[in-house]
């Protein structure tokens, strides 16, 4: 498991060589949220473990996910955290969802509010299936505010592939009335650059 350490991007914290504002996979991009950061690499042994608790149900892992979390991650200044909601058709056959568990379980650890602010509008095809350039058009109006945001938000994932994902739901909770949304995940891909 290789722990994310600094120097970051700024805006998406890639890992990079030096402390950057915008790096090469994020420049030129319009994103919807303040920061994002990881624990861990989204590849070998941590990718079947995401599998695992995703597809498998290993509730346990969210307890170990946010011990991770809040060593390799700053508390951000938010108001309360939520979640990306899962896909309605999928999470009949998984039961327990990881965003929501790590979400709930890093609400406790830095006592902060949790509350379910976002919703799915419509089924998407999966991220996972799409190439790079598709994931971003894939997710255009999939997630809806359910209620009004508080003004910092703390939106939570199990894992940032190309920010797709934490992007549109971060429009959705700026469309509800935060002002700043900063995003963590339990782990993230990282590019070849």
């Amino acid at each position: 498991m290789r722990l994310l350490r600094p120097p970051f991007c700024d805006r998406c914290g890639a890992p990079t060589a030096w402390p950057v504002a915008r790096c090469r996979e994020c420049a030129g991009r319009r994103l919807a949220f303040a920061s994002a950061r990881s624990a861990v690499e989204y590849a070998g042994p941590v990718r079947a473990l995401v599998h695992a608790w995703k597809e498998r149900g290993l509730r346990p892992l969210a307890a170990c996910a946010v011990d991770l979390l809040v060593v390799c991650v700053e508390r951000p200044a938010v108001d309360v955290i939520t979640y990306v909601p899962p896909d309605p058709v999928r999470q009949l056959s998984r039961g327990a969802h990881p965003a929501e568990a790590l979400a709930r379980e890093l609400a406790r650890r830095w006592e902060l509010e949790m509350a379910p602010l976002l919703e799915r509008t419509r089924a998407a095809p999966r991220q996972v299936s799409l190439p790079y350039a598709r994931r971003r058009a894939n997710l255009h109006g999939v997630f809806a505010p359910t209620r009004s945001a508080a003004a910092r938000v703390l939106l939570v994932d199990d894992v940032y592939t190309t920010g797709s994902t934490v992007d549109a739901a971060a429009s959705a909770l700026r469309r509800g009335g935060a002002r700043l949304v900063e995003a963590v995940t339990l782990a993230r891909a990282l590019r070849d650059s």
